[in-house]
C-alpha cells in the first residue's frame, strides 16, 4: 500500500513508520517538526517537511495521487496545556483535521487511520473500559479528539470514508534495538521522566496523589508499549475499508501504578530515583486501563509486553544511549 502519514516524526508516528516500512509498504510522512524530530523517520520513507495546516502543500502532496490510506498522528497532545491554550488545541487538532478531510476527499482516498485517546471517556464509572462506555471527556484535548471521531462518522455515511480510530492509552517504552524513543520538550509522561532522574537530570520524582482508592494509594494507569501500538496501526490500515467506522481501545489490560511504574524503574536501572509525595491534579481519575478484547478479537492483535518493567526496559535502554534524545534536527 502506498500511506500519507501526518505526524510521522513524533513519538508514536515515527514507531508506525517504521513497522510499515518493514511490511513493505510504500510511506509518505508529512511533519512540521515543531514537536516530532526528522532523525526518527525511518530512511526508506519519503520525509516532506510542512504543516497540516497548509492546504497549498496539502493539496500537492494528494496531487501525486495512488494514496491507498492516510494515518493521521499530527496533534496537539498535552492535555494540561490544552486546559491552558484551548484555541491551539481546536486549531490543531480539529480545524487542521478537517482540511485533511476535505483533501482526502478530493484526492479520493478513502481509508483512514485516526490516533484517538482514551481521554474521550473523561472518568469512567467502571473499569476496565469498554468501547460502548459513555465518551465524556474533560478537558479540551479529549474534546478536540471526539469532535473529530463524530466528524469522521458522518463522513463515512456521507462518502464512503473508511475510519478506524485508535483510542490510545499511555503509549510507552521505544524500539527494542534502542535506534527510536520517546524525545518531547518538555517531557509530560512518567517513564521518561522518572528515567531522568536516574540520570541524574532531575533530582526526584513527584508522585500526584497517594490517597486514590488503589491498591498503593497512587493512580493506575495501563500502559501500552509503543511497537505492540505500531503494530496495531498496521492490522488496522491493512484490514480498513472504505464506508466503516471501527474504534478499538489499545492498551494491554493491566493497570500499572504510578509506585509501580517507579519501583519497576529502580529494578531496571540500579538507581534509587527519589519520589516525592505532592497533591492530586485536578480531574485525574483514579484508574483508566483498557478492555482489549474488541481489538485482539477483530484484529487478532495480542501485547508482546505485558509486564511493566520489560516495558521500562526498553525506554532505558534508548535515554541511556540518547541522554540527549534526538539532538538538534
Amino acid at each position: 500500500m502506498k500511506l500519507f502519514i501526518t505526524g510521522g516524526a513524533g513519538y508514536v508516528g515515527s514507531h508506525c513508520v517504521r513497522g510499515l516500512c518493514d511490511a513493505g509498504h510504500e510511506v509518505v510522512v508529512l511533519d512540521n517538526l515543531s514537536a516530532g524530530h526528522e532523525g526518527a523517520v525511518d530512511r526508506r520513507a519519503r520525509f516532506v517537511r510542512g504543516d497540516l495546516g497548509n492546504r497549498v502543500l496539502l493539496k500537492a502532496a494528494f496531487g501525486e495521487g495512488g494514496f491507498d490510506a492516510v494515518l493521521h498522528f499530527a496533534a496537539s497532545l498535552d492535555v494540561n496545556e490544552s486546559v491552558n491554550h484551548p484555541l491551539k488545541y481546536y486549531r490543531n487538532n480539529v480545524i487542521n483535521t478537517i482540511g485533511l478531510l476535505e483533501s482526502m476527499q478530493e484526492a479520493g482516498v478513502r481509508r483512514l487511520v485516526f490516533s484517538s485517546t482514551c481521554a474521550t471517556y473523561g472518568v469512567p464509572r467502571s473499569v476496565p473500559i469498554t468501547e460502548d462506555m459513555p465518551q465524556q471527556p474533560i478537558n479540551p484535548y479529549g474534546h478536540t479528539k471526539l469532535a473529530m471521531e463524530w466528524a469522521m462518522r458522518d463522513c463515512c455515511q456521507a462518502w464512503d470514508l473508511g475510519v478506524c480510530a485508535l483510542r490510545y492509552f499511555n503509549a510507552s517504552g521505544a524500539a527494542a534495538d534502542g535506534s527510536i524513543g520517546e524525545d518531547h520538550d518538555p517531557e509530560p509522561h512518567l517513564i521518561p521522566l522518572v528515567l531522568q532522574v536516574a540520570l541524574g537530570q532531575r533530582e526526584k520524582i513527584h508522585i500526584f496523589g497517594v490517597d486514590y482508592p488503589t491498591r498503593d494509594g497512587s493512580a493506575v494507569r495501563d500502559y501500552i508499549q509503543v511497537e505492540d501500538l505500531a503494530t496495531v496501526h498496521r492490522l488496522a490500515v491493512e484490514s480498513q475499508e472504505p464506508g466503516v467506522f471501527r474504534c478499538y481501545n489499545v492498551g494491554t489490560g493491566v493497570g500499572n501504578s504510578v509506585k509501580q511504574v517507579i519501583d519497576a524503574a529502580r529494578q531496571v536501572t540500579g538507581h534509587e530515583i527519589p519520589a516525592e509525595p505532592s497533591g492530586r491534579r485536578a480531574g485525574d481519575p483514579a484508574e483508566l486501563y483498557a478492555d482489549p478484547a474488541k481489538v485482539m478479537t477483530e484484529l487478532g492483535w495480542e501485547p508482546q509486553y505485558t509486564e511493566i518493567a520489560a516495558i521500562v526496559e526498553t525506554a532505558w535502554g534508548w535515554h541511556r544511549a540518547h541522554p540527549d534524545g534526538f539532538g538538534a534536527d
